[in-house]
């Protein structure tokens, strides 16, 4: 039946699973799928942390290539994402060994949004992330056009 719940009824199963956790009946526990749970929400911080940098990455970007177009909201846009970013990497500290293969990938969809926002071409653009994250998240770095 358990397993059925967890087909049909999400939010029902994993309250029972939490009781039956806390009531230390680790036999009659769906370990397989907490386990899978467990996995899943590991990946979901990753993907936060992510999406965050994607965010931050392709603001700073617009603020380098497009100058003239800066705005309150775009600074506001890269402070939050500073700030939020930092929250995510002290909530969850051992992400901190993921961030350069996370800038990696997450670079990459920055530059694809990058090029569509501001009709610039991508190749406009370095092919690789040009700042470190020490950079990235430095509140007093605001990057310019070399």
């Amino acid at each position: 039946m358990t397993g059925n719940l967890y087909e049909t009824d999400f939010y029902a199963w994993a309250n029972e699973q939490a009781a039956l956790l806390r009531a230390g009946k680790l036999a009659a526990a769906d370990i397989e799928h907490i386990a899978e749970e467990i996995e899943s929400m590991g990946k979901t911080e990753k993907r936060e942390l992510a999406n965050r940098l994607v965010v931050l990455l392709l603001h700073l970007l617009k603020w380098q290539f497009q100058p003239l177009r800066r705005s309150a909201s775009w600074e506001a846009t890269i402070r939050v994402q500073r700030r939020d970013l930092a929250v995510h990497l002290q909530d969850n500290p051992s992400l901190k060994a993921k961030v350069g293969d996370v800038i990696e990938q997450a670079y990459g969809n920055a530059l694809i949004q990058a090029a569509a926002e501001t009709g610039l071409l991508e190749k406009t653009f370095p092919a690789e992330c040009p700042w470190s994250f020490d950079l990235i998240m430095d509140a007093g770095f605001w990057p310019d056009q070399h």
